[in-house]
């Protein structure tokens, strides 16, 4: 009778001998070609298996997100027109979803606080940030000290709102259009003032008088609002404003509107031609306003944002509120707003390198 012990030990071996690849199923030794195959095979397998575990995973939690409250981060302080945007779609995907989104205004250096917490925060789709033109487009040319990069830090869900710029006069400028405006320019070199306030309405001017090729004498006024005011009271001769803010103006007869910064005429301004149309071909400057996530988020939670808030956009309520304001809805899908970042990253760059202004 043989040894029950020395049997199973030897049974217990062949089989690793063949879990391993180092015997095949007659019992003989492989090749040594044959086990790294074998080996490279397992590996796979297993490889393969854990990527469809992890896909389910992330299927199962876009499915079920989200389950506890999101913060969405406002870069800029209550009041704005961020503010306002990101309160009317936080509302809209608590109503929903029937989860909290809470809004959360974490303001300073031009929205590089707020859009830096949401860069490091955990990528899990909790917290969100509502960012701009500002800080993912100008913010890189502007200042020589970005504390994230705004391609690499963060997943783009949609842009929600877009605002495109009024070129404004005070009355008084005799010029009635933007040609006009660019013939008088040419003929008073560094006699107009033009205002600013940093960020779309600075470098709007820069890119006026590059592509115009005029010499206007830029003023420089801390915001917007502030700038837009010394054209009103002619202190300033012309300014880049926001449709919402010059528009009250315009109709009062306070401001003449030259123009709009864009591809189309404003809803809100129907009769007002573009700069593009008026002498100046693919002239753009505006704001846009949207969401974003931390880098590394997962694509479905993306996908199901994005879709949510398309869905919003259509509403016939809120497309009321954003016409009110002056806002078109340009509806990205997350991939046409990585494009949008990089092409502003790329177009402002090259406006402040040829006009010379040094990064703050």
């Amino acid at each position: 009778m043989g040894n029950p012990v020395g049997t199973a030990a030897r049974g217990l071996s062949r089989r690793r001998a063949l879990i391993y690849g180092l015997k095949g199923m007659d019992g003989r030794p492989r090749g040594n070609d044959e086990i790294p195959l074998l080996r490279n095979f397992l590996g796979a397998a297993c490889a393969m298996t854990l990527a469809i575990a992890a896909v389910a995973a992330t299927s199962a939690t876009a499915q079920t997100y989200p389950s506890k409250p999101v913060r969405i981060v406002v870069p800029f302080g209550p009041g704005g027109p961020t503010d306002l945007l990101a309160r009317v779609f936080g509302h809209k995907l608590a109503e929903a979803w029937g989860q909290q989104f809470i809004i959360e205004n974490r303001g300073g250096a031009n929205g590089m606080v707020g859009a830096d917490i949401v860069a490091k925060s955990p990528p899990d789709g909790y917290t969100l940030v509502f960012g701009t033109s500002g800080t993912h487009g100008m913010n890189s040319s502007l200042f020589a000290k970005v504390p994230y990069d705004p391609v690499k830090d963060f997943a783009p869900i949609t842009r929600l709102a877009l605002q495109y710029f009024l070129l404004v006069c005070h009355p008084s400028l005799p010029a009635r259009s933007v040609k006009e405006l660019i013939a008088l320019a040419r003929a008073r070199p560094g006699q107009i003032a033009w205002a600013y306030g940093g960020g779309p309405t600075q470098l709007g001017a820069e890119l006026f008088r590059k592509e115009a090729k005029v010499n206007v004498l830029v003023i420089p006024y801390k915001g917007n609002a502030p700038a837009v005011t010394s054209v009103v009271s002619g202190e300033a001769q012309v300014v880049f404003g926001g449709i919402a803010h010059t528009r009250p103006q315009v109709q009062a007869g306070r401001l003449r509107a030259l123009g709009v910064a864009g591809p189309q005429r404003s809803q809100a301004l129907p009769e007002v031609p573009t700069i593009a149309e008026s002498g100046l071909p693919g002239f753009e400057v505006s704001a846009w306003y949207g969401l974003l996530a931390p880098a590394a988020t997962p694509r479905a939670i993306v996908e199901r944002l994005n879709r949510e808030a398309m869905r919003i956009l259509k509403l016939p309520d809120v497309q009321q509120r954003l016409r009110s304001e002056a806002f078109e809805t340009p509806s990205d899908t997350p991939e046409g707003m990585a494009a949008v970042i990089r092409a502003e990253l790329a177009k402002w760059a090259a406006v402040v390198k040829e006009a010379g202004i040094t990064p703050q």
